[in-house]
């Protein structure tokens, strides 16, 4: 079992940067493959990056790959997202997702994830 936090969200101006972490709790983060997730206003979820569990693999959705980078310090049971050159079309809330221990790929389905954070809101301004 894992429980979730995530934080970094806030108001940004188009063009701008923010950096989002998850914490994680309980079992050692690094028995997960973890990803982000977020929902817009009116959207269904979508996949917006995963890593794997040494952090040597990553996988982006094409809308922010170049864009946003996934990264995470197993030390420190966290996984970040660094976004830049926002766009008004990122705003969501995001949320991070850890996987079932067995899982050995990088899923991009929200249905492949097990444990979820609360989310937290990005709001990006024009």
């Amino acid at each position: 079992q894992v429980q979730l936090v995530e934080s970094g969200g806030g108001l940004v101006q188009a063009g701008g940067s923010l950096r989002l972490s998850c914490a994680a709790s309980g079992r050692t983060s690094s028995a997960y493959v973890m990803a982000w997730f977020r929902q817009g206003p009116g959207k269904e979820r979508e996949f917006v990056a995963a890593i794997s569990r040494s952090g040597g693999s990553t996988s982006y959705a094409d809308s922010v790959k170049g864009r946003f980078t996934i990264s995470r310090d197993n030390a420190k049971n966290t996984m970040y997202l660094q976004m830049s050159s926002l766009k008004p079309d990122d705003t969501a809330v995001y949320y991070c997702a850890a996987s079932p221990p067995a899982v050995a790929r990088l899923p991009v389905r929200d249905y492949e994830y097990r444990y979820w954070g609360q989310g937290t809101q990005v709001t990006v301004s024009s």
